[in-house]
C-alpha cells in the first residue's frame, strides 16, 4: 500500500475541492492510503473525517493577493519556511510515499519533496491571468519542482505551455469526473421551491460560484434582467460565498440586486452544501465567467442533472459543451447574446429537454467518476516507477 499525502489550499467545497475529496473517497484502498492537510478548517476537514480519511490541519502559507506587497512577501516567506519544515516531519513520520499537490498556489509540496526525495505530483486547476509575473514564477516553480505536472483542461495545459518553462516536462490532462450518485436528474428539489418561495411552474435560470472578480456574477445580473423583462415567470438563482476578508463583495452584488427592477424574481444565496437539488431546480445553467475557467466542475455538475448549459466561449466549458448539442457558447463578456442564448433555451422546451440529455451522455462518455479516479491511479504508479 502506497501513502499519499494531500495538500490543498483550503477546506471548503468548491470545484477543486469536491473533485479532491471524490479522488480520495474513491481510490481503491487496498493500494492507496490518503493523509489529507489542509491550512484551515472547514466544510471539507468535516467531509473528510465522517469518511474516515484521515485529515490534519496546519495553518501554512497559501499564494493570495495578500502577500503582493514588502511586508506581505516577507510573511510568506517565514510562514513557508516555518510549516513546510512542519510539513516534512509529518510526512517523514507518516511514510509517505507520494506527494499530491492541488492547485497551483500551494507551494509547500516542492520542500516536502526535495527534502525527502518523495515524488511530487502537481495537479493545476487554475488559468492565472493576472498578475502575469505571479503566473510566470509560479509556472517556473512548478516546471522545476513537479515529478509529475497533471492539468484538469487542455485549456489549463495550453496557458502552462505558453510560458516556455515546460519544454522538458510532460503535462498530462486529467479530466475531473462526477458522482452521478448524487448527482442526477432523479433529485429531488421541491423543498428549494417552498425556500425560495418559486411558484410551482415557475422557469428558474441560476448560476453556482464563489463571488470573486471575475466568475461573473454581475455579467449575470446584467443578462438576467434582460431575460427577467420578457420572461414573467422566470426567478433567478446564485448561490456562493467569498474568501474570508473579502465579504465587501457580498455586499456589493446586494446592492446590484436591490438596485434591480426584477429584484422579487433575484435570489442569492451563501455557499450551500445542497448543490445537487438547486441544480435540478434549474431549467438553465449559467456559467458567465469573465476569466478563462479551467474545468468549471459546476458545469459538470449541471450535465449529470440533464441540462442544458450557457457561457462563454473560452476556457475548459468549451471542452465540456459542444456548442448547439448540449447548450450554447457565447463570445465573453457579450451580455446581450449570453441573454438571447438562455432566452432561446426558456422559449423552446423541446430543444432545452434534448440538450439537457446530451449534457448526461457527454458527462457520462468523457467525465465520469470512475475514469477520473483510474486516470490518476496511472499517475501514482507512473511517479513511483521513475
Amino acid at each position: 500500500m502506497k501513502r499519499i499525502l494531500f495538500l490543498h489550499a483550503g477546506a471548503e467545497m468548491y470545484g477543486s475541492d469536491k473533485v479532491m475529496f471524490d479522488l480520495i473517497c474513491n481510490l481503491d484502498k487496498s493500494k492507496y492510503e490518503p493523509y489529507v492537510i489542509l491550512p484551515n478548517d472547514g466544510y471539507l476537514v468535516e467531509a473528510l473525517r465522517q469518511e474516515n480519511i484521515k485529515v490534519e490541519i496546519i495553518p501554512y502559507p497559501i499564494i493570495r493577493r495578500k502577500y503582493f506587497n514588502i511586508k506581505g512577501i516577507l510573511s510568506y516567506c517565514i510562514n513557508y519556511q516555518k510549516y513546510s519544515r512542519q510539513l516534512t516531519v509529518v510526512a517523514k513520520r507518516e511514510h509517505i510515499d507520494i506527494i499530491h499537490n492541488n492547485t497551483s498556489t500551494v507551494l509547500e509540496g516542492c520542500y516536502i519533496s526535495r527534502k525527502l526525495k518523495i515524488p511530487l505530483i502537481w495537479v493545476i486547476h487554475e488559468i492565472i491571468l493576472r498578475p502575469k509575473f505571479v503566473f510566470k514564477n509560479i509556472s517556473r516553480v512548478i516546471a522545476k519542482f513537479a515529478t509529475s505536472v497533471v492539468t484538469v483542461s487542455n485549456a489549463t495545459k495550453t496557458h502552462l505551455e505558453k510560458t516556455g518553462y515546460f519544454k522538458k516536462t510532460n503535462i498530462d490532462v486529467i479530466y475531473n469526473g462526477v458522482d452521478i450518485n448524487r448527482f442526477n436528474p432523479n433529485v429531488d428539489c421541491n423543498y428549494l421551491r417552498k425556500e425560495w418561495n418559486i411558484p410551482k411552474n415557475a422557469k428558474v435560470i441560476g448560476m453556482l460560484g464563489r463571488l470573486n472578480s471575475w466568475k461573473g456574477q454581475s455579467d449575470f445580473l446584467t443578462a438576467v434582467n434582460m431575460v427577467l423583462k420578457d420572461h414573467k415567470d422566470t426567478y433567478a438563482i446564485m448561490v456562493g460565498g467569498t474568501f474570508a476578508g473579502e465579504e465587501w463583495r457580498k455586499d456589493e452584488l446586494l446592492k446590484e440586486i436591490s438596485a434591480s427592477p426584477y429584484h422579487d424574481r433575484i435570489i442569492y444565496s451563501n455557499y450551500r452544501t445542497d448543490s445537487e437539488c438547486i441544480h435540478k431546480l434549474f431549467d438553465v445553467f449559467v456559467l458567465p465567467s469573465t476569466n478563462p475557467d479551467p474545468l468549471p466542475t459546476v458545469v459538470l455538475e449541471a450535465m449529470a442533472t440533464e441540462k442544458p448549459i450557457v457561457g462563454y466561449s473560452h476556457g475548459g466549458i468549451c471542452e465540456m459543451v459542444k456548442d448547439n448539442e448540449n447548450g450554447l457558447l457565447v463570445a465573453p463578456r457579450d451580455t446581450t447574446a449570453l441573454a438571447l442564448a438562455i432566452k432561446r433555451l426558456l422559449d423552446d422546451e423541446t430543444l432545452n429537454k434534448k440538450m439537457g440529455k446530451k449534457s448526461l451522455q457527454r458527462l457520462q462518455k468523457n467525465f465520469s467518476l470512475a475514469m477520473y479516479v483510474n486516470n490518476f491511479s496511472k499517475e501514482y504508479n507512473k511517479v513511483l516507477k521513475k
